[in-house]
């Protein structure tokens, strides 16, 4: 079994145009989730998620920026106005957090990514089982 590591580092990234770049404090060793919602499915966006005090979007990022919603218009999907690319949101399930695209973090932070899958598709059925929410909070990072 993997050892997590609990230290705290600073990962860096952004688009694939490098117009929106950001940093996120998290440990190396992260729990990412696979979303078969109609949106992340069709992105292929696979996150981690962070609380919102530990993301820091970098200036002059917000002009290219913008938002797409749908649904119950609770989760903002971000997205690089000039690429296209989503590396980060807000996600329905963590309204008070952060979701990081794990492919877009720079290489060389994340030492080890456990996948986890998120049934979108039944949203509230698995939300209600599920401990997602708790990835906000701070703590969950290292739960093994």
């Amino acid at each position: 079994m993997h050892r997590r590591e609990t230290a705290v580092v600073v990962h860096s990234g952004g688009c694939h145009c490098r117009r929106v770049r950001w940093q996120v404090e998290a440990t190396a060793s992260v729990v990412a989730w696979i979303c078969n919602c109609s949106d992340c499915s069709m992105r292929g966006n696979t996150h981690f998620i962070v609380p919102t005090a530990k993301f820091r979007l970098q200036a002059g990022a917000e002009e290219f920026i913008t938002t797409y919603t749908f649904g119950t218009h609770t989760a903002k999907h971000t997205f690089c106005k000039v690429c296209g690319i989503t590396s980060f949101y807000s996600p329905r399930s963590n309204p008070d957090g952060v979701a990081v695209t794990v492919a877009c973090v720079d290489p060389g932070t994340l030492k080890h990514v456990e996948y986890r899958k998120f049934d979108g598709r039944n949203w509230e059925d698995f939300f209600k089982h599920s401990d997602i929410s708790q990835f906000s909070k701070g703590k969950a990072e290292a739960a093994e």
